[in-house]
């Protein structure tokens, strides 16, 4: 598929447990106003640095529910992320009804892996890491890459940047694609993972 010119990134959502490099990659997008969506404490990290976010629940109507549990899995959110932007379908389902485009994602996950390297941890506390709302978000993301960016790893915060830097605050469909790749990489261990501890825990466990 042909990119003659990068993609603006206008509108960006953010939601990492892992926070390390964050303020920058926000800061960089804000001072290229991008508006920022956030949930819960990544939006409370974001505006202690000083950074003007929006609440996820302002976008839904819906606040935060069960424990956090149920914020992003919403046609507002997803709705923006998959809608494809040259498709007048699309393009008038996001007019009729209120959604608008998400441009870029940055979710890593919540730390399932880390939580049942501990021998002792509860059934109930490894459970309560196996994250429903960022794999989805970032396989939206990833499916609709021609449109979105999905940034999954700090380690990948630099080149995002640098890419807005070189192209007006844009990307390339090159840059999107490689992430869209790790990105798919990264749920598919993330599922490899949690299928792994839950036949070995579960083994003969009637309860």
């Amino acid at each position: 598929m042909p990119d003659p010119t990068p993609t603006l990134v206008r509108s960006a959502l953010l939601s990492v447990s892992d926070k390390t490099g964050l303020t920058p990659l926000a800061t960089a997008l804000h001072e290229r106003g991008v508006r920022l969506i956030s949930t819960g404490g990544t939006r409370r990290h974001l505006e202690q640095a000083g950074l003007p976010t929006v609440a996820v629940d302002e976008v839904t109507g819906f606040p935060e529910m069960m424990d956090g549990r149920v914020k992003t899995l919403h046609p507002k959110i997803h709705g923006g992320l998959l809608a494809l932007r040259d498709h007048p379908e699309h393009a008038a389902a996001l007019t009729d009804h209120g959604i608008a485009p998400i441009d870029l994602v940055c979710v890593n996950l919540y730390p399932f892996e880390r939580t049942v390297a501990d021998p002792a941890v509860s059934i109930e506390d490894a459970i309560e890491q196996i994250d429903i709302g960022g794999p989805s978000m970032v396989r939206s993301a990833a499916k609709n890459h021609r449109h979105v960016v999905i940034v999954t790893d700090p380690a990948q915060y630099a080149e995002v940047t640098a890419e807005l830097d070189t192209n007006g605050g844009g990307t390339t469909l090159d840059l999107r694609r490689r992430l869209a790749a790790a990105a798919f990489t990264r749920t598919a261990a993330y599922d490899a993972a949690i299928a792994a501890w839950t036949a070995a825990r579960f083994a003969g466990d009637a309860g």
